[in-house]
């Protein structure tokens, strides 16, 4: 379900925002998701829960592949979406629908016994990561959400997303 959400987000930013890095920056997040987990359940190889056995020749269910790819799929089709809601009531309700349905994702994980919620918050921290910097890149490629924004408004723009402290 993830998945085509994104790529419906990802065909609307690319039509109505007329720009391609946004999408472009959002498909290349979710492509990272396996280069990046993959390798990481191979070199950890931890088994799931209770009774839940691996497969010969799986490699292991830390971080939660599955958590992994709602949070990015989810999160990138928000980062997408956000531009263009004027309302900043809607948008704060795209970001908070967008944290309850990963947040979901990850309690049934847990609850049915598929992955430790160690497993889930692994995932969670390396998507939120991965979702930062795609931010950092597509909306400091825009200049920022708005441009007249100011720093009392709460948009980002691209200042918070430069390494280095500044104050």
């Amino acid at each position: 379900m993830a998945v085509p959400v994104l790529v419906a987000a990802l065909a609307y930013a690319a039509w109505r925002g007329r720009r391609l890095v946004p999408p472009v920056v959002c498909a290349a997040a979710m492509a990272a998701v396996p280069a990046v987990v993959s390798p990481l359940k191979a070199a950890i190889g931890r088994a799931g829960p209770g009774s839940l056995a691996l497969a010969p020749g799986y490699p292991g269910l830390y971080p939660s592949g599955h958590t992994a790819t709602a949070s990015v799929a989810y999160g990138a089709a928000a980062l997408l979406l956000i531009p263009f809601v004027r309302r900043a009531s809607v948008r704060l309700g795209l970001v908070a629908g967008t944290v309850l349905l990963n947040l979901m994702v990850g309690v049934a994980l847990v609850y049915c016994g598929y992955h430790w919620p160690l497993d889930v918050a692994g995932s969670w921290l390396m998507c939120g990561a991965l979702l930062s910097c795609a931010a950092c890149v597509i909306f400091g490629s825009m200049g920022s959400l708005r441009s007249s924004s100011s720093s009392s408004d709460g948009s980002a723009s691209s200042e918070n997303c430069s390494s280095g402290s500044r104050g």
